[in-house]
């Protein structure tokens, strides 16, 4: 199954028309390109950074950010069997086409969810006490902070640590997990004063804005959300709507509802409390968040970091009751994901071809370019700048129509008129 989940995330990019990228990865593979030049702080450095290491190995950003999602993928493994830490139940957590997708997406979750499994696992020694006074604090507070440098939405999992804490002060570990929680909020400030401030001071006036979004809407996305991320067989729901979505969400409905019959049925050890209590606290502060702070709708993406810890103790109670028949989850997952990939299967290295072509031929390859579209969510636009990004990195956005004039500055259109693009048919 191992394997086959890595042919799979392989076969996921290479079956998509941009190689699982999207308007947030170009930032990423800029941000890596332009290193040390820091272009923006709308993310922390973590993941770019990891991309510009593999590309001193020769890959360029694309292929780097390839690599670094399979390694995440295959560390997981060998981390769970090396140390005996679930390894069954990363095993089917791996092959569930959500997690799939994840690993061969250009996207900092990719890199996080390692960062978090050994979060876990850090945790689990300091409950057992295996781990204890300042070295838990130490490494806790370490993993808590490496969290935070891939994610900023790892501050969830470092404020549900410290809350975990001081709910239960009188147990024996609880100041380990208050004073690393501290530590990581205190690096938290330095780091909003001394890196952030520093290349955009108003990074915060510009993405927070109270009542962005009725609560009427958030509560229907994070239903939806929810739904799609506990969905082990399909993650992604039509967004034209019809009839199977109504079994794509029955299918994570039931789903959620059979994790909490058996997470109140069967008695939870206590690292198994803290990890349902850290994803479930993440959720809840992902859904607040967004009544102030402009991210995208909750979906099996964003809850990865907090789907994660949830997943390894339903897959655990489940092995208890079904032993090695569980692994039929794993497998059913795989058939669905070859068949979603297959029949909306695109052709990537044919178009990086026909793009590496287009740039050489215009001497745009190895320059800064801008990409015009009207609206950030024209995204059949902006498609041809995500697989653009995938040769050239130096891709800017731009909605300044005057700038087209200019012949760095490309548009669908003039791109289009001059190549044709393997697109798959259900958009």
């Amino acid at each position: 199954m191992v394997i086959i989940t890595l042919v799979m995330t392989i076969v996921r990019f290479l079956l998509n028309e941009k190689g699982r990228v999207n308007p947030d990865s170009i930032r990423y593979m800029r941000t890596a390109h332009v290193f040390p030049v820091i272009d923006n702080t709308t993310t922390p450095l973590g993941y770019p950074l990891s991309i510009k290491f593999f590309t001193l190995f020769g890959f360029d950003e694309f292929w780097s950010s390839k690599v670094v999602g399979l390694l995440a993928f295959l560390f997981i493994i060998f981390f769970a069997w090396k140390k005996n830490f679930y390894v069954r139940e990363t095993i089917i957590i791996s092959s569930l086409f959500g997690f799939l997708s994840i690993y061969s997406y250009t996207m900092s979750e990719a890199l996080i969810l390692p960062f978090v499994f050994l979060f876990l696992y850090t945790a689990m020694l300091i409950i057992t006490g295996k781990l204890e006074k300042w070295k838990a604090i130490f490494y806790l507070s370490l993993s808590l902070i490496a969290l935070y440098n891939i994610r900023y939405s790892a501050l969830f999992i470092i404020g549900g640590t410290g809350l975990y804490g001081l709910i239960f002060w009188k147990r024996k570990y609880s100041l380990s997990f208050i004073v690393s929680a501290a530590i990581s909020f205190i690096f938290i400030v330095l780091y909003k004063f001394l890196f952030i401030d520093y290349f955009n001071e108003n990074y915060v006036q510009q993405f927070l804005e109270m009542g962005l979004h009725s609560t009427s809407q958030l509560l229907v996305e994070l239903f939806q959300g929810l739904c799609t991320s506990f969905n082990p067989f399909i993650h992604i729901a039509d967004p034209g709507g019809g009839k199977i979505n109504y079994a794509i969400y029955g299918i994570g409905c039931v789903n959620i509802l059979l994790m909490i019959y058996l997470f109140i049925k069967n008695k939870l050890s206590d690292p198994e409390f803290f990890y349902i209590f850290v994803g479930a606290s993440g959720i809840v502060c992902s859904y607040f968040i967004q009544y102030f702070y402009s991210v995208n709708s909750i979906d099996y993406r964003l809850m990865a970091p907090f789907s994660l810890p949830i997943w390894i103790v339903y897959f655990k109670k489940l092995f208890d009751i079904f032993d090695i028949k569980v692994y039929v989850i794993g497998a059913l997952s795989l058939l669905s994901g070859f068949a979603f990939t297959w029949l909306s299967k695109g052709n990537y290295l044919e178009n990086r071809k026909e793009i590496t072509q287009f740039l050489q031929s215009e001497k745009l390859d190895k320059v800064p370019l801008k990409f015009f579209i009207i609206e950030e969510k024209d995204l059949e636009k902006i498609q041809v700048a995500e697989l653009i990004s995938t040769v050239n990195p130096q891709v800017y956005i731009t909605f300044k129509p005057e700038d087209t004039l200019k012949r760095t500055t490309l548009t669908r259109y003039k791109v289009l008129q001059k190549i044709k693009i393997d697109k798959n048919k259900y958009q």
